[in-house]
């Protein structure tokens, strides 16, 4: 087999477009930076992709079912304890190894003159590379339909302008620049763009499912961007989940939320990011490159809070007021019935739009259903019996005890109180949350291992 490999002598094969070079000096292509989206003979191309899609739902029957597995699967991944080397650092504030060269500090990865390789070096690095190349290719197809769908008036309707029509517009060239990277990467065998089938059917619903598509796949890299084997492709991947991570304040903004009410940004496992992706892909190509990760059963929240809800201080949010399970989009008003609820770049009194001690209705779906692209991934679950509700939000996992309604899969839950530091409410802003079965003790750095514990979910709660 041919193995993709990207040196410095071979940069250029890592392409973008002309008018947004991403790296300094213009070392992955000479092309001149531009204000305007024109292309340049003496850039590298962008990756190929269609610029017409049906979004309609798959029917038939799938060729192979489940995800990738390897030859043996191993027993499990348990908590282990510290490593001993973790805490012989004196942080001190001295400098306790010789300098390898002036004003450079012993120490570090990547730092010692190697010529740096941009490839997969782990199946790990592998399937994490394709699960964000997934997720860049959907946010593609999603900008573009929403522009499609909608006309001006429509987003006029919905207060806002032809400029922010045009932002999108430049999001989903992003998004091109982004596939591409990251196809580059990956080599021939690179998830190709697929058909997309979508929730919405008005603007603010639009709006709703594209801030929250760019909230699970920010907050998918973040949790496993420290473990990547190839920290050359972690450096290229850290450049654009941070583009992603300003699309995802903006359409806070078309929402009229405060852009940024968090201190930190939450990092959740990537078969999370997984289970909230693959219900809106309809079909990929036969020959599609397929992932490792769980698909996980659905988590609807009968009660989601939005802003035409927010501050009334009890648990009056309709019910049954989303789209559907995980990504839990509020169903939309056709016309805003408040000046509150449209686009601004900061509200001008910020209230959160829900608070500890609300209570909080789910609804979560059995395994074995058929998922994701041609039906052809089944959702699953390893845990036992459902007992808590995680809560993810910025750097904390906390849990919260899961009443049911009898024997069904239906419960309740009450919204924790708690700060990440004092002043900083840690549920607040585009939240995750999952029903488990134990309340295992976890970090932003090893909260995958909460994955044999999940019962449903993840689904997205919108606290603020």
């Amino acid at each position: 087999m041919k193995t993709t490999v990207l040196v410095l002598g071979a940069l250029s094969s890592l392409s973008f477009t002309a008018a947004f070079p991403a790296f300094p000096g213009n070392l992955f292509g000479r092309a001149k930076a531009t204000a305007t989206a024109t292309s340049s003979h003496s850039a590298p191309p962008t990756k190929s992709h269609p610029t017409s899609q049906a979004h309609t739902s798959f029917h038939g029957t799938p060729t192979i079912t489940g995800a990738l597995t390897a030859s043996s699967i191993g027993s499990g991944i348990s908590s282990g304890k510290i490593a001993p080397s973790a805490t012989t650092y004196p942080s001190d504030g001295k400098l306790h190894n010789a300098e390898p060269a002036p004003y450079v500090p012993a120490g570090g990865v990547g730092t010692n003159g190697t010529i740096p390789v941009y490839n997969a070096k782990s199946d790990f690095d592998y399937e994490s590379l394709a699960l964000a190349l997934y997720q860049e290719w959907i946010e593609l197809d999603l900008f573009q339909d929403g522009l499609k769908r909608f006309s001006e008036k429509d987003f006029k309707a919905a207060g806002l302008k032809s400029q922010d029509r045009e932002l999108i517009a430049f999001m989903a060239q992003q998004e091109v620049g982004h596939a591409t990277m990251l196809s580059n990467i990956l080599g021939a065998q690179a998830p190709q763009q697929c058909s997309y089938v979508y929730p919405y059917t008005t603007v603010q619903e639009f709006i709703d499912f594209s801030q929250k598509v760019t909230r699970f796949g920010e907050s998918g890299v973040y949790g496993f961007l420290p473990h990547l084997d190839s920290r050359e492709a972690a450096a290229l991947l850290t450049q654009s989940i941070t583009t992603e991570a300003r699309q995802q304040m903006i359409f806070r903004q078309f929402q009229g939320l405060h852009p940024m009410p968090v201190w930190f940004e939450a990092g959740v496992p990537q078969s999370w990011a997984w289970t909230l992706l693959a219900p809106y892909i309809s079909s990929c190509p036969s020959n599609q490159t397929r992932l490792v990760w769980q698909n996980f059963p659905g988590l609807k929240i009968l009660n989601q809070p939005s802003l035409s809800t927010a501050g009334g201080g009890g648990n009056n949010t309709a019910s049954n007021n989303t789209l559907g399970a995980g990504t839990n989009v509020v169903k939309g008003q056709k016309n805003p019935g408040s000046s509150d609820c449209g686009a601004t770049v900061t509200p001008k009194k910020y209230t959160q739009l829900s608070f500890p001690g609300r209570r909080v209705s789910l609804q979560w779906d059995a395994p074995g259903q058929p998922i994701g692209p041609n039906n052809s991934y089944v959702t699953s679950t390893q845990a036992g019996k459902a007992k808590y509700v995680a809560w993810v939000s910025q750097l904390n996992v906390t849990y919260s005890p899961l009443r049911i309604n009898g024997n069904s899969s239906r419960g309740y839950t009450t919204q924790p109180d708690l700060e990440t530091y004092q002043g900083d409410p840690a549920i607040n802003g585009t939240v995750f949350i999952a029903i488990t079965d134990s309340n295992p003790f976890l970090t932003p750095f090893n909260i995958s291992l909460i994955n044999p514990h999940v019962v449903a979910g993840p689904a997205l709660f919108q606290a603020g």
